[in-house]
């Protein structure tokens, strides 16, 4: 079965493979939506883009994800389409909401880690690790990372919802996010992100991008929205929008 299967490491981006990094990742249509107002969204996506996903979970210690996600997709979160191993999986679960029984925590020897406030009650399965944070809501992103790193996470791939990729990205704890676009236009629906409104155009969010056409006609844009982690513990976030996109290519 694995030899019928891409190697994974041969997918993920070249530059992501060693050093610590937040990344995030959209599978979405042409008018940014990323399931229909019925929640339908498996998939929207081609299999390529599914390929490269699996890839970035293979190339990560841990893939992050909100019990939103949880409750309405009941997730695997493992790596299935391409030779590699699984990451960890963490859910943010301020509340307690997340069904034990949720697929993300079936034991595989992977590792699963809930993220909660202190003093909820909610059970989680054997052998599931718990981290409290405090937080009046929703958890503030920068702890998030923190408490992975304590973890031993170096590598971490915000998968979803919404919500919780737009959290990341307004906290600017994002490194990297990977769209993937489809070419169908749902028209209503879940949108892939909810940021807050910029004043103007100047104020938007230019990152420094790489496009790629996957061979099935999903579009993939790698967008670099700071610095590497490591760059940035060193010496401060960095700009990269001055850096020009690279044209579009068709994957080989």
């Amino acid at each position: 079965m694995d030899d019928e299967m891409p190697n994974g490491a041969t997918l993920a981006p070249h530059h992501e493979t060693v050093e610590p990094v937040v990344m995030g990742q959209i599978g979405q249509s042409l008018d940014g939506k990323i399931a229909t107002i019925h929640g339908e969204s498996k998939y929207i996506n081609g299999a390529a883009a599914l390929d490269r996903l699996h890839a970035l979970r293979a190339s990560v210690d841990a893939v992050v994800v909100g019990v939103g996600t949880v409750v309405a997709d009941d997730p695997l979160l493992t790596v299935r389409r391409v030779v590699g191993r699984s990451p960890a999986r963490v859910v943010l679960d301020p509340s307690g909401r997340a069904d034990p029984g949720a697929r993300c925590f079936a034991q595989d020897g992977v590792r699963r880690v809930v993220v909660r406030r202190p003093g909820v009650a909610a059970a989680v399965p054997a052998g599931v690790e718990t981290v409290e944070i405090d937080a009046d809501g929703a958890f503030a992103p920068a702890r998030v990372v923190a408490a992975l790193r304590r973890l031993g996470f170096a590598r971490i791939l915000v998968e979803g919802g919404a919500r919780t990729l737009s959290a990341f990205i307004e906290a600017g704890c994002l490194d990297v996010v990977h769209v993937f676009v489809s070419p169908v236009i749902i028209g209503s629906g879940r949108t892939g992100l909810e940021l807050a409104p910029v004043a103007s155009l100047s104020s938007a969010l230019r990152p420094a991008t790489r496009v790629e056409l996957l061979p099935d006609g999903d579009v993939w844009f790698e967008c670099r929205l700071r610095a590497s982690s490591a760059e940035t513990e060193s010496h401060g976030p960095r700009d990269l929008t001055s850096r020009p996109p690279e044209r579009l290519r068709a994957a080989g």
